[in-house]
């Protein structure tokens, strides 16, 4: 016997309710806690108060420069690569220079980076497209520069900041760091860490907010034992007490100028507060 439609109706209205699912790509795109972007801002502006000198601590000239240094800091440090990049430069100053060198006598040159011959490789390839592909000169757009080898999306970031001005967030192993601490995100991923920070802060402050963080890592903010002691910005940190508290202790593990070090460039900016590193045959 068929229900009638009143009958139809009641059975209806008992049933539980169906809710739609919702994408990844729309939970991802929803706005953050009002909050979490206001404590964001206030650490930043927190930290270009700390850090009003901040700045890429890679010496160069221009963006080819800039662009090989770049490449060559993975897996080393950037005072390493300024020991390096001097005589490099001297030998080869373009990248019809580079892309003609002899692979052997650039390694030898790259050779205190670390991984040289891979990175030999990729300087030799991306300087090679460089002339072939666009004239010779460094391209200012993402979506160029990741095609060259040897470059992802925190180098040409690096790149596209610091010498075309053009906005982008670096996330190193010092930014992603620091944005788990200051709970900006929970990812391990660079891209990820990337879209979740690029929420929080309008685009004009992305570039120089890349250089705070990575500052403060450098400086105060360690992965081992950060000098929470000392720590300027320590009320705003929710992870503060993850280091060293006691102020006498903390105040040792500080590095650069901060600790009263040399810093990483040979050549800093005229307002960098601390002391130019040595050369590679002074160090």
């Amino acid at each position: 016997m068929s229900e009638t439609p009143s009958v139809q109706k009641k059975r209806a209205a008992k049933a539980p309710k169906r809710v739609a699912a919702t994408p990844d790509s729309a939970v991802s795109e929803q706005a953050p806690p009002v909050s979490l972007v206001r404590r964001a801002r206030r650490i930043n502006r927190a930290l270009a108060e700390v850090y009003p000198y901040a700045h890429p601590e890679l010496d160069y000239e221009n963006p080819f420069q800039l662009l090989i240094a770049t490449v060559l800091s993975a897996q080393t440090t950037d005072l390493r690569v300024n020991q390096t990049t001097p005589a490099l430069f001297a030998k080869y100053p373009t990248p019809e220079d580079m892309a003609a060198a002899d692979p052997s006598e650039l390694e030898q040159i790259l050779r205190p980076t670390g991984f040289f011959r891979a990175k030999a490789r990729s300087v030799l390839g991306l300087s090679a497209a460089l002339r072939d592909d666009f004239g010779g000169e460094v391209p200012g757009r993402l979506e160029d520069l990741v095609k060259l080898p040897g470059v992802g999306r925190k180098t040409a970031n690096v790149v596209l900041g610091n010498a075309f001005g053009v906005p982008g967030i670096t996330v190193d192993t010092h930014f992603g760091r620091l944005a788990r601490r200051f709970q900006w995100t929970t990812s391990e991923d660079p891209e990820k860490v990337e879209q979740d920070v690029a929420r929080l802060f309008p685009k004009s402050d992305w570039t120089m907010l890349s250089h705070h963080l990575v500052f403060h890592g450098r400086r105060m903010c360690h992965a081992r034992k950060p000098a929470c002691g000392v720590c300027p910005i320590a009320h705003l940190c929710p992870s503060v007490g993850v280091g060293e508290m006691d102020p006498d202790k903390a105040q040792k593990l500080l590095k650069y100028e901060k600790g009263g070090f040399p810093g990483q460039r040979l050549k800093p900016p005229p307002d960098y507060p601390g002391q130019p590193a040595p050369p590679l045959s002074a160090s």
